[in-house]
C-alpha cells in the first residue's frame, strides 16, 4: 500500500494581510517565510500543474528533458522547478553523468492541501 505525501499550506489573515505557513517534512525557519498570496498564485498556475503531471507521468531524467518534453524554454522550466522545490512539490537528485552532475526533478507529494483562516 502506498503512503500519501499530503502538503498542507495555510493562510492566515494576519493583520489586514495574509500571511503563509506550509506544513509537511523538512520544515526549517524558511519555511514560514514566504512572499504571501504572490508566491502561492505564481504555484497554481496552468503551467505548473502541467509540469507536475509530465514529472508524475513521465519521469524525466533532467531538468532540460523535462523542458523539452514540455516544449519550453530551460530557463522558465528551472524557474519554475525552483519555485515548486521552495513549496516542497519536488526534490532535485543530483546524478553524475560523464563529467556532469545533472539533477533530476522527482516528486515528492501527491496532494496538497490549502486552509483559509480568516
Amino acid at each position: 500500500m502506498a503512503v500519501s505525501k499530503t502538503r498542507e499550506i495555510s493562510i492566515i489573515d494576519s493583520g489586514g494581510a495574509f500571511s503563509i505557513l506550509r506544513k509537511g517534512l523538512f520544515l526549517s525557519k524558511e519555511d514560514y517565510d514566504f512572499e504571501g498570496l504572490s508566491a502561492l498564485r505564481r504555484l497554481l498556475s496552468n503551467e505548473k500543474a502541467r509540469l507536475l503531471h509530465v514529472l508524475k507521468t513521465q519521469k524525466p531524467g533532467s531538468i532540460y528533458a523535462l523542458a523539452k518534453k514540455l516544449g519550453r524554454n530551460f530557463k522558465t522550466v528551472n524557474d519554475d522547478i525552483k519555485l515548486l522545490e521552495r513549496f516542497g512539490f519536488i526534490t532535485l537528485v543530483a546524478e553524475k553523468t560523464k563529467n556532469r552532475i545533472r539533477h533530476k526533478p522527482e516528486l515528492t507529494i501527491d496532494s496538497l492541501t490549502i486552509n483559509l483562516k480568516i
